[in-house]
């Protein structure tokens, strides 16, 4: 894959490097959001968008949201561009704020996560492909009221909320299967009636997955 990464941590940076070019994967990386705009704007007029952008939420100059708002902005430019946020911390916002269109290839884990190369490298490779991959933190702390709330929601089984926090998580469903012991059939039946409970019809203009996570999400 083709990757940009904006990290300011030059530690962290470098590891992330050194990490996916041992994997074989091409990997340009700066320090802050407008170099971040630049390199990509820069790709994408000789050689293509990269495959996936991998961006800190905060940094330099005033490290508050600089990443995020150079990551919404080349979504808003470059519809598609798969982008994977990280952060020290869940900022609910922020991950509100990426998930807020709609479209798949975008994914928010944890600092942390990075710990787990497994873990990661999956995660990266995912929202690569143009899946949802939130770090389970964040699903926790982004259900809030508005979940809790909404009516559809309250119908699920205790089973079927289950399911779909994994599917919040950006888990395929025989990824789902083999996390609950369940069959695949069974996990495509609870998807099915999360489908039906949440009232998602089958419409090839609107991809239900998302749609059922973001009214999980309340995003």
């Amino acid at each position: 894959m083709r990757v940009v990464i904006a990290e300011d941590s030059a530690i962290l940076r470098d590891g992330l490097v050194a990490l996916l070019a041992r994997r074989g994967h091409d990997v340009a990386a700066v320090g802050d959001g407008d170099a971040l705009v630049r390199e990509v704007t820069l790709r994408a007029a000789q050689d293509g968008l990269p495959d996936v952008v991998v961006a800190d939420i905060r940094m330099p100059p005033t490290f508050t949201d600089e990443g995020m708002r150079a990551a919404t902005a080349l979504r808003a430019t470059y519809p598609g561009l798969p982008v994977l946020v990280f952060s020290q911390y869940v900022e609910t916002r922020y991950a509100s704020q990426l998930l807020a269109g709609g479209a798949g290839g975008v994914g928010y884990l944890l600092k942390d996560r990075v710990a787990d190369v497994r873990e990661f490298l999956d995660g990266l490779a995912r929202v690569a492909a143009g899946q949802t991959v939130l770090d389970p933190e964040v699903v926790t702390q982004l259900m809030g009221s508005t979940a809790q709330g909404d009516p559809g929601l309250a119908r699920l089984t205790p089973r079927e909320r289950e399911v779909l926090g994994l599917m919040a998580e950006g888990r395929s469903n025989g990824a789902i299967a083999e996390r609950l012991f369940l069959s695949y059939g069974a996990v495509e039946k609870n998807v099915a009636a999360i489908f039906t409970k949440l009232g998602l019809e089958a419409d090839a203009a609107d991809h239900r997955r998302v749609l059922a996570v973001l009214r999980y999400l309340g995003a």
